[in-house]
């Protein structure tokens, strides 16, 4: 039923496994949305007819006696809170929970670091493990900031405004920016994390649907706003580690 309704109404995509948790809270929010819109669209109509000045030509100033609407107020309040605790609540910690955060060898770990304007993917390489970063290291060649004396940095490699991920396989990213504050919205996979300077902050998803996608950056960043477009790409494991094993690690080999 969901998955139909977006359809007509040109909902994105539910490409991620959690993602279908957050899309059926986002549903009962709407119909319960909905529900209280004809409700009180009603209740209007049913005012202005009843206390029109035809048949109440001089002012009551007694107010209303009935407590009706106060009930229907207090169950407006009850469903609210059932949404926040039982659904928005417990979603939101599972998501930035550090024990729920997935780990093993299948996890595949990426920086996404924002600038103005475009966003730039650091996967770890062969190791996955991602090498040491330097604020003060950030060039042209060096768009992440990688300290070359690590060795983990070794085999790392980047992919500038095209995220390419795995079906089926946890994506762990470590969300920063180089100068303002951007927002990373990996929209189909219901996650958004906001890129602060001089911060990086964990955000998850496990891909289940194969495709391609906008990612949308979440925060008014400058004038070149609009134009800062890039693209999550999920794409068949064994795919993805031809992909991965096929890219030329950013820094020069040692001689």
């Amino acid at each position: 039923m969901i998955e139909w309704i977006n359809e007509i109404t040109g909902m994105h995509d539910v490409a991620s496994k959690h993602g279908h948790v957050g899309n059926h809270m986002l549903a009962l929010i709407h119909w319960f949305m909905a529900i209280l819109f004809v409700g009180w669209s009603i209740f209007l109509v049913v005012i202005l007819y009843k206390f029109r000045r035809k048949k109440n030509p001089n002012a009551s100033y007694k107010g209303v006696t009935s407590h009706f609407s106060t009930h229907i107020e207090v169950g407006v309040v009850i469903v609210e809170v059932v949404l926040l605790l039982g659904f928005a609540f417990p979603l939101w910690a599972a998501r930035s929970d550090a024990k729920t955060r997935p780990t093993g060898d299948d996890v595949v770990n990426i920086r996404a670091v924002g600038e103005q304007y475009r966003w730039t993917f650091h996967y770890a390489g062969a190791d996955k493990m991602i090498g040491m970063t330097s604020n003060a290291l950030y060039s042209g060649a060096n768009p992440v900031g990688l300290v070359a004396e690590d060795p983990n940095a070794a085999d790392d490699f980047v992919s500038v405004n095209e995220l390419v991920v795995p079906v089926g396989r946890p994506v762990v990213i470590q969300v920063t920016s180089k100068d303002v504050i951007h927002g990373l919205a990996v929209v189909p996979m219901f996650s958004q994390q906001d890129a602060i300077p001089g911060s990086e902050i964990p955000m998850w998803f496990i891909p289940d649907k194969a495709g391609e996608w906008n990612i949308v950056c979440a925060q008014l960043c400058g004038a070149g706003h609009a134009q800062m477009v890039s693209y999550v790409k999920a794409i068949p494991a064994e795919e993805f580690d031809q992909w991965y094993a096929g890219n030329t690690p950013l820094l020069p080999k040692k001689p």
